[in-house]
């Protein structure tokens, strides 16, 4: 079973508002650097089975195992112990990929849903990790998407219900973290990787996040 954080329900009204035109020709412009931006953190003649420019253990590079009876095709399983991401195929078998996770307590485990993923999105620190470290404050007014943004080159959002956690799967700037504990409680993939999975994986879709005491959900 998952072990699981007490999540308090909030309610919250959603209003749409008018997008101002200088934001849509901010998101054009910066739209039209997601090609030169994918390739910049693409290794060249790019295998995902064998491309290890990062010098990751092999374990962490892309595989397709034989995923566990009963799982449900494309659902994210995160193994917090082995530091691996599970894609969930419909043929019975899963995509395997190697993560950090959130350093100490930060890793939150449970059940979420993917409620918005984003190509190369853009970065604000939360008001806690403000607090808990104040040089984020200078990123307060947010850090525009690119190959250095800590979110990296994709992210699915995770949330509980309509209540937006806070907690992503993202690519990131530092790939030779994976495996490690090392995030303020995201999930980390390299961008390489999540820029393959990205398409395969669809808004509604369930991401369980396993307490690091947990056993592994597919067999390699």
């Amino acid at each position: 079973m998952l072990t699981r954080r007490h999540f308090v329900k909030t309610t919250a009204a959603l209003f749409s508002t008018a997008i101002p035109a200088a934001s849509l020709a901010t998101s054009a412009s910066a739209q039209s650097n997601w090609s030169s931006w994918d390739a910049r953190v693409t290794p060249p003649n790019y295998d995902p089975a064998t491309s290890n420019p990062w010098g990751l253990h092999p374990r962490f590079l892309p595989v397709r195992v034989e995923a566990n009876d009963g799982l449900t095709p494309g659902d994210i399983h995160v193994d917090a112990v082995a530091r691996y991401l599970y894609h969930i195929q419909d043929d019975g078998t899963a995509m395997r990929y190697g993560v950090a996770i959130a350093r100490g307590n930060l890793y939150e485990p449970g059940t979420y849903i993917i409620r918005r993923k984003a190509k190369w999105p853009k970065w604000t620190p939360t008001a806690a990790m403000v607090k808990r470290d104040p040089e984020y404050a200078q990123f307060e007014d947010g850090v525009p998407g690119g190959p250095t943004n800590p979110l990296g080159s994709r992210a699915f959002y995770l949330y509980v219900g309509n209540r937006d956690t806070y907690l992503r799967i993202h690519g990131t700037p530092s790939p030779r973290s994976i495996g490690g504990r090392a995030s303020s409680g995201c999930v980390r993939m390299v961008m390489a990787h999540i820029i393959g999975l990205y398409d395969h994986v669809n808004t509604g879709a369930t991401a369980h996040l396993y307490a690091a005491e947990s056993y592994t959900t597919a067999t390699s």
